[in-house]
């Protein structure tokens, strides 16, 4: 990151060791959104946890994850923005929820379009996992599962 320059493209003065000196703190407003920022950005995720099989509910709670990942990270990017604007540093957590965020948004975009390629085969396996006692069910499930999703995909031919 280039070194930041005062206004009248000076550099602000020189303090301990050759460094510039350090930035004013942000204003409490950008402290208050970078913080709002990194708890929606969790929130997104923690919505991914609460991920169920079953397709009506899940792609609900992956859209939840979506819309709170990207309300997360424009939170962020704008109280950096505005910090850089006023010349004052970085709200502390700012960053950690762009990080957040990023991966909450990721991570609900991947799961929209397993929902949108394979939303049969997964509404069909949470089917069958509801209904299976023992594990000797579950693994008759699973094995359903991978050979739908081979057909699906054309890995066995059966199309």
């Amino acid at each position: 990151m280039p070194p930041a320059h005062a206004p009248g493209g000076k550099r602000p003065p020189a303090g301990r060791g050759g460094k510039a000196a350090a930035l004013p703190p942000p204003e409490p407003a950008l402290r208050q959104r970078a913080l709002a920022a990194l708890i929606v950005a969790l929130l997104s995720l923690v919505g991914l946890l609460g991920f169920n099989i079953e397709a009506q509910r899940a792609v609900l709670v992956v859209i939840y994850s979506l819309l709170a990942g990207a309300t997360a990270l424009w939170l962020a990017l704008t109280a950096m923005r505005q910090a850089r604007r006023n010349r004052t540093a970085r709200p502390r957590g700012s960053v950690a929820a762009t990080v957040i965020a990023g991966v909450g948004i990721g991570l609900a975009g991947v799961m929209l379009m397993a929902f949108g390629l394979f939303g049969q085969q997964l509404s069909n396996y949470g089917r069958c996992l509801s209904g299976a006692n023992t594990i000797t069910g579950s693994q008759s499930c699973y094995s359903r599962f991978s050979h739908a999703l081979d057909r699906e995909i054309g890995l066995t031919g059966g199309g």
